[in-house]
């Protein structure tokens, strides 16, 4: 499976701060791969990786009870459970023919009476192939050379919902679709299967090739999206999904790029069906009348105009479920690939895991603050983390913005901390903000140095971990500096601040006044020169 990730080393020792690897650095290139920053040629992609974000999963206990509620997964163990003691097979370990219609009549798919639908019966051949390749049946041979089959041992502790065999059967019957659903893509047509030679079996490992890292990259982007996705908002309209498999990042899809992306929904179209029935996605199938070119309709296009959320649906909706993110997940691990959990980093005191969250760029910093903040006792985290947030090293200016955010979580029951630290001069101004943003009028405004010493640290903090450029130049272009930029750059380039150059660079580099920025670069200099 396609994984990315990026490995972060973190300052060396001797490093200055200005030289620290921190999670900006990887502002473009932190999902699909723009690697040229870093030296990467377009032949070395495909062994490079990127980031795969962290998700949050329930507890395995949890994840079992939803495997055994899949019904493809729950017949399995159904038929694995009608072999007791044993049942008589064919020379091939399916069931003989005496034994389909009541198999499906068993799994509910056919009534008690009368004639059972051929495709009941199918249906409970393929749950009787599942069991068998999860070995919850075992096929042997009689004394008297009847081929039988009887429950396997996996079969009690996975009737009894044990974690652990619960999710290694289900991982692999979910392996097993995976592979057929690609299989089922590659095949050619009935009239070019008569003509098959050599070529042509070439030519359909070449297409199952195709349809596995098709299937495998929409995988991973679904896994992706459902990691940053609000909770309820993680469904994708397929149109969405092939778009960013198929447009370069940042480009306007053209009319050759829309006939791709069209193409890629109908590839895609059957093997998210087939992956649905284990429980990987939920999905919506486009709809077959959109195909329909007979009647005078128009064939499946996806066009540039926004539809409604009805006519959305008509050309397919998918999301990867928690059982889906679970089995993406040990596909990547598997590769070898970086696919943390939420909640990984936030082990240890405040201190280890704000070196943990700084360390690493693979890392959503909130949630492995919330994760960490869970169950503890308000004042005594706070001035945890305001303590381990001091620090004039390459991570300080990060770790006292997750420290502040620690507040912002905690609320008003933090007060009591943030009072204590109000004079300390690395802290005192950004707690003060926060205690005014509780509205409290009896906190003082910082004087000019502290305020002075915030504003730089602030900032560095943004150039070093927060968001993208497009928030750091709204930053930078609400600085009040306009009426006198001179007199403003002349205190902060004398601030005692490990990043005051780097900052002052940042303003001259991206403020939209050019006489403003024309002073934040002559101060960068000043800074640099008593560095």
């Amino acid at each position: 499976m396609a994984g990315r990730r990026r490995k972060n080393s973190g300052p060396a020792e001797g490093e200055g701060a200005s030289e620290a690897v921190l999670p900006a650095d990887l502002d473009l290139q932190d999902l699909y791969g723009a690697f040229a920053a870093h030296g990467l040629d377009e032949e070395d992609l495909d062994d490079a990786a990127v980031l795969v974000p962290p998700v949050r999963l329930p507890a395995d206990a949890e994840l079992a009870v939803l495997a055994k509620a899949v019904p493809m997964f729950g017949y399995a163990l159904a038929m694995a459970r009608w072999a007791a003691p044993h049942r008589v097979v064919d020379e091939f370990g399916d069931l003989v023919q005496e034994d389909r219609a009541p198999a499906a009549r068993l799994l509910g798919l056919a009534p008690d009476g009368g004639e059972v639908p051929e495709e009941a019966e199918i249906e409970a051949l393929r749950a009787w192939s599942l069991a068998c390749d999860l070995d919850l049946v075992a096929l042997g041979t009689t004394e008297d050379g009847r081929h039988v089959a009887v429950p396997g041992e996996d079969l009690e502790p996975a009737e009894e919902g044990d974690p652990d065999t619960v999710l290694e059967l289900w991982l692999t019957a979910a392996g097993i679709v995976r592979e057929l659903a690609v299989e089922a893509d590659a095949l050619p047509e009935e009239e070019e299967a008569a003509e098959e030679d050599e070529d042509g079996l070439s030519e359909v490992e070449d297409s199952r090739q195709a349809a596995a890292e098709l299937l495998d990259e929409a995988l991973q982007v679904l896994y992706e999206t459902t990691a940053f996705a609000e909770p309820g908002n993680e469904t994708v309209p397929l149109g969405v999904l092939a778009a960013l498999l198929v447009v370069p990042e940042g480009e306007e899809p053209s009319e050759e790029l829309l006939g791709e992306i069209t193409d890629v929904m109908v590839a895609l179209d059957p093997m998210l069906a087939d992956l649905a029935e284990l429980g990987l996605l939920e999905y919506h199938p486009i709809d077959p009348e959109l195909f329909d070119e007979d009647e005078g309709e128009e064939p499946l296009v996806v066009g540039e105009e926004p539809l409604d959320e009805e006519e959305s649906a008509r050309f397919g909706l998918v999301r990867l479920t928690p059982l889906g993110q679970y089995g993406v997940r040990q596909w990547l691990l598997e590769d070898g690939y970086d696919a943390p959990l939420v909640g990984d980093l936030a082990q240890g005191d405040a201190a280890d895991m704000l070196r943990a969250v700084c360390e690493s760029v693979n890392v959503l910093p909130e949630e492995e603050l919330k994760f960490w903040l869970v169950g503890k006792e308000p004042v005594a985290a706070a001035r945890e983390l305001l303590a381990a947030a001091r620090g004039e090293d390459a991570y300080g200016p990060v770790r006292r913005v997750l420290a502040i955010e620690g507040l912002r979580e905690l609320g008003e029951a933090a007060e009591p901390a943030a009072r204590e630290v109000m004079d300390d001069p690395e802290l005192g101004g950004a707690v003060r903000a926060w205690l005014a943003g509780l509205g409290r009028t009896d906190v003082p405004a910082p004087g000019r140095a502290m305020a002075l010493w915030t504003v730089v640290d602030t900032f560095a903090a943004q150039l070093l971990g927060g968001g993208g450029e497009t928030e750091l130049r709204e930053l930078i272009a609400d600085l009040p500096v306009r009426d006198e930029p001179a007199g403003w750059f002349a205190e902060v380039w004398r601030v005692e601040h490990p990043y005051t150059a780097d900052v002052l660079e940042a303003i001259g580099e991206l403020h939209p006044d050019r006489a403003v920025a024309k002073e934040a670069r002559k101060a960068a200099f000043k800074a640099r020169s008593q560095q």
